[in-house]
């Protein structure tokens, strides 16, 4: 998939927690509709960069630029607004409430009116059978991969622009995240957003990406096309 308009500029960010550097003169170009795969060991840094991108943390050094925009001192909630949506690794779901209302807790910030909220609902468990079936279930009650479904939908429903996603396959079965991953890709072609992948299952994440960024300790290994590293034995001579 080409790239149309620039989505993200992100040029020689630092970041970290407390004193402790984490990410160091990290720089990519995403553009519109397009994929980035982040590739890297745990601790690489791959999920402080989504952080950083979301609003959660802020770059010590550096510039992060969103659809012409600049983040700088930008909330995540604003950020939303603008159309970044963020899933966390892990459930990320409220387990004392249903499905029905995670999905409408996630949408609240929008202020949107009901028809417009309900819409969106059904739009996004329409694709995910099991969400419609436990609808009015308290999400504490469903499986570890079933409320992992859910805190995608709740992403989805914000009608993202860019979509930050960070170990969508945990808790899922290797077929069910395929299936997950084509629902995403096809949301992605009829809405052109843009996705910013961290993911455990490397060869899944180059398969569907159009830009790799490989990092190791904080600091970019590789920049580039992902079928350069698709091999191996090519990625574990990064490391």
């Amino acid at each position: 998939m080409s790239a149309a308009l620039p989505e993200w500029e992100v040029s020689n960010v630092s970041t970290g927690y407390a004193d402790r550097t984490v990410l160091s003169n990290v720089s990519f170009t995403l553009g519109q509709g397009q994929t980035l795969a982040l590739i890297g060991h745990n601790g690489a840094g791959k999920s402080t960069l989504l952080k950083l991108l979301y609003g959660l943390l802020p770059a010590r050094e550096g510039t992060v630029t969103y659809q012409g925009l600049a983040l700088a001192g930008m909330a995540p909630v604003e950020r939303m607004r603008h159309g970044i949506s963020y899933m966390p690794e892990g459930k990320g779901v409220f387990p004392n409430i249903t499905v029905e209302d995670n999905l409408k807790l996630g949408l609240a910030a929008l202020k949107l009116g009901d028809a417009e909220r309900k819409a969106r609902i059904e739009r996004v468990v329409e694709p995910l059978p099991i969400l419609k079936e436990f609808f009015r279930r308290k999400a504490g009650l469903l499986s570890g991969g079933q409320q992992q479904m859910l805190s995608l939908a709740r992403t989805l429903a914000a009608n993202p622009k860019s979509l930050l996603l960070d170990e969508p396959s945990i808790g899922l079965a290797p077929k069910l995240f395929q299936d997950l991953l084509g629902t995403i890709k096809e949301a992605q072609k009829s809405l052109n957003f843009s996705i910013i992948l961290v993911e455990q299952n490397v060869q899944s994440a180059l398969r569907v990406a159009d830009l790799a960024l490989v990092l190791k300790a904080g600091t970019v290994l590789y920049s580039g096309e992902p079928d350069a590293i698709a091999d191996r034995s090519k990625l574990m001579e990064l490391y």
